[in-house]
């Protein structure tokens, strides 16, 4: 193919006279071009082909003119998905069974694709394509997330030529932390910016220059939105469309959504709604007040999901305008079921959730008006996630339908031939990258840069698009997902009972026939007991074949669990740079530390000297107005710490002190030594803000503190920051609880 070395046949003689020159005849793949587009944390019913009283009228043509299928299966949470999806291999196998924020030392656990599992956009570009990537990745692990590597798990040595988005698991919509192939960048400045809108737009631009300099090559462009994931932001014309529309509640949403599934055929007539989650409260049974918030938020939801279609509808006006669209197979999903992390109110900072802070009605209340703006990083409350799942139950996480029952369509005028409609075989998202190779023509490769493969686990879903009811070509899929288990086969479902911390052994095992009870409503287990039996076995003997051992039900306590040699305790920053974890950077949480900014012979001024997150939560030292500052930001909740003076002319060093002395946590401003305030802070840096950037000499890309507006650049006079960590063992020693960063000041 183009681009692959070749061994000339030129005759080379002692001069051009004497010469004959040769060029191969270029080579271009016959192959589809392919949009792939990923929802993140959108259920089964959260699209109006699926049932959605939400307006998604350009995903709902695609399903209408395409293949709309109604047993498709993924991972449970997004990384694991993606991994899959990309490879066509099973994600422990790959490395990514858990969150890619983790590496905690097993091989199915390492939080990035093993080089033995080539990407579908490697094989693609070796075969010949273009290949683009917009959007979330979520495949690189975070001590590889800095501005020098190593980036052998960024989406441009994962086989995608050109790379824009985001890196983490999810972010602002209005201010997002963005990367262009290596290098970060931050938004564009433009007014009433939306993360999507650029997305799509920085999509056509990938796909112009590919038109223009390769007319002949077909493209591969992945699209993984950061929507419909948590913050659920949208412009402000949107979430007023939905004013009053989901004052029904949930109950009634999910009654209203079954009976469009059942009546369009997704669903055999008789399904059942399981009971409400456990926590989800019965609609009629809230105040008025706990409704009308309530219904807010799911407003926020549809109007992010809505503004969604209408810039996928951009996008696809642009394969239209170019003549690409019939020539394009477009393949739409979600990578996991809706979410239930907003928990039985919701949360108007769902940073809360991540670092096991409290949240509060009052909170939301008082926010009420700003759900879905960028005042707010929301997130719905269960009940609503559990709608989105209609019929399941549970929700992303889970092993039940929940968690795993996900929307598939595949548009692609060219290659159906007309056929369009329903197709109920049972598959995975292992299987996309093998269709996607079939229909390109290629094969992933036995060995792939001197590294030996290991084999595809997928089957190609190519047999579906022209036999609608051919029997299915998979027969089963294991499931796991921080302890939870779950495994099909033959359209029998085993689900494995299980809270964290239980005896793995103990499990109850459920079993559910997928063909009459798609919704996991009748427990069939004591019915067929030798069938469960069977189906542990099976998945006993699957989890040791693809990796999946050694079983962890651990969520965020497994950072605890991460290379203690991977935890420095200095680092020295120079003005303008940024560290993206806290595991390549400084990690705040559970200890005490000191931050020290040398500065020149220049009087200390205005601008931030070290910043720690964004909007939504972390801390900020700064100088504001001559005056030293801290404003220390736990999820939306400000301590504001001011120096009693303003600083003098001659100060060559500021410091910022947290720790906890007398086990009561407490933060100090210092100026050449000399203590300027101390104050107590309500606690101390809980663990779960791994995803948030530290930045030296600026704050973006938003603004820790709503003193001052991002990037509140320190000019000039700012030497370095040196920040110091204490030991946790240490600060354990002292006798601080844990989640309140222990140690003393005096002994630092």
């Amino acid at each position: 193919m183009e681009g692959a070395h070749r061994e000339s046949t030129s005759r080379i003689g002692r001069t051009v006279a004497e010469s004959s020159p040769h060029w191969a005849p270029t080579e271009h793949s016959a192959g589809p071009n392919v949009l792939l587009i990923v929802l993140d944390d959108v259920g089964f019913s959260q699209l109006g082909c699926y049932g959605s009283s939400v307006s998604t009228p350009t995903m709902d043509r695609l399903a209408r003119d395409g293949l709309q299928y109604t047993n498709f299966h993924v991972a449970a949470l997004c990384s694991p998905t993606r991994a899959c999806l990309l490879t066509g291999r099973n994600h422990h196998s790959v490395g990514v069974g858990f969150l890619a924020d983790y590496d905690t030392g097993f091989p199915g656990y390492r939080g990035e694709v093993t080089p033995r599992a080539a990407t579908i956009a490697e094989v693609l570009r070796d075969g010949g394509y273009g290949t683009y990537a917009c959007g979330k990745w979520h495949l690189t692990p975070p001590q590889h997330m800095t501005p020098a590597g190593p980036f052998r798990s960024w989406p441009t040595q994962r086989g995608f030529d050109r790379y824009y988005g985001f890196l983490w698991g999810e972010d602002d919509q209005f201010t997002p932390e963005l990367w262009y192939d290596q290098h970060r960048v931050d938004p564009p400045a433009a007014q009433g910016y939306h993360l999507t809108e650029d997305l799509v737009a920085r999509a056509q631009e990938f796909l112009s220059d590919h038109l223009t300099a390769r007319p002949d090559d077909p493209f591969f462009l992945y699209l993984p939105l950061g929507a419909c994931h948590a913050p659920h932001q949208s412009p402000e014309s949107y979430r007023q469309r939905y004013r009053g529309a989901f004052d029904h509640g949930w109950d009634v949403e999910r009654q209203r959504v079954l009976q469009r599934q059942i009546d369009s055929g997704l669903l055999p007539a008789g399904t059942e709604l399981p009971p409400r989650n456990p926590g989800v409260a019965a609609w009629d049974d809230l105040d008025a007040l706990h409704q009308r918030a309530y219904a807010r938020f799911q407003e926020a939801f549809a109007a992010f999901m809505t503004h969604t279609d209408d810039q996928i509808a951009v996008l696809l006006d642009f394969l239209r305008t170019h003549d690409l669209e019939r020539d394009t197979m477009i393949v739409l999903m979600s990578d996991n079921g809706a979410s239930g992390e907003g928990g039985a109110d919701g949360s108007a900072n769902e940073y809360r959730y991540f670092l096991n802070l409290p949240d509060s009605f009052e909170d939301t209340v008082a926010a009420l008006d700003d759900i879905g703006s960028e005042r707010t990083h929301n997130h719905y409350p269960s009940g609503w996630a559990q709608a989105g799942n209609t019929p399941g139950k549970f929700y992303k996480k889970y092993t039940y339908a929940g968690g795993v029952h996900a929307p598939l369509i595949i548009h692609w005028p060219a290659g159906l031939g007309g056929k369009t409609g329903l197709r109920r075989q049972f598959h995975h998202v292992v299987d996309l990258a093998p269709t996607i190779a079939e229909l390109a023509g290629l094969e992933f490769p036995r060995c792939h840069r001197g590294v030996d493969q290991m084999p595809v686990h997928g089957v190609s879903l190519r047999y579906t698009f022209d036999e609608p009811n051919a029997p299915t070509a998979r027969t089963q899929q294991y499931f796991e997902t921080a302890g939870y288990r779950g495994i099909v086969r033959d359209g029998l479902k085993a689900v494995a009972v299980h809270e964290p911390g239980d005896d793995f052994d103990q499990d109850r095992w459920e079993l559910y026939d997928l063909a009459r009870d798609p919704s996991e409503c009748h427990d069939l287990a004591e019915r067929h007991p030798d069938r469960v039996r069977d189906l542990e076995r099976l998945w006993w003997s699957e989890a040791e074949k693809y990796g999946v051992l050694p079983l962890d039900d651990r969520m965020g306590a497994r950072v605890t669990s991460m290379d203690p040699a991977s935890d420095r305790r200095r680092y020295v920053m120079l003005p303008g740079a940024r560290i993206m974890s806290g595991v390549v950077g400084p990690n705040f949480a559970a200890r005490s530390f000191v931050i020290t900014a040398e500065l020149d012979d220049e009087p200390a001024r205005d601008g931030v000297i070290l910043a720690y997150g964004r909007r939504a939560a972390g801390f900020s030292f700064f100088v504001r107005r001559g005056t030293l500052t801290v404003d220390y930001n736990l999820a939306g909740r400000h301590t504001i710490v001011r120096a009693s003076e303003v600083a003098l002319p001659s100060t060559r060093r500021l410091q910022m002190r947290v720790g906890a002395p007398d086990g009561r946590p407490e933060l100090a401003l210092l100026a050449d030594g000399r203590e300027l305030a101390r104050a107590r802070i309500p606690q101390l840096m809980p663990a779960g803000l791994g995803c948030l950037s530290v930045q030296c000499g600026h704050n973006a890309p938003s603004a820790v503190s709503s003193d001052y507006r991002a990037p509140h650049r320190y000019p000039s006079g700012l030497v370095r920051v040196i920040i110091e960590l204490a030991d946790r063992q240490e600060d354990a020693a002292r006798g601080v609880a844990d989640g309140d960063i222990a140690g003393a000041l005096a002994q630092q």
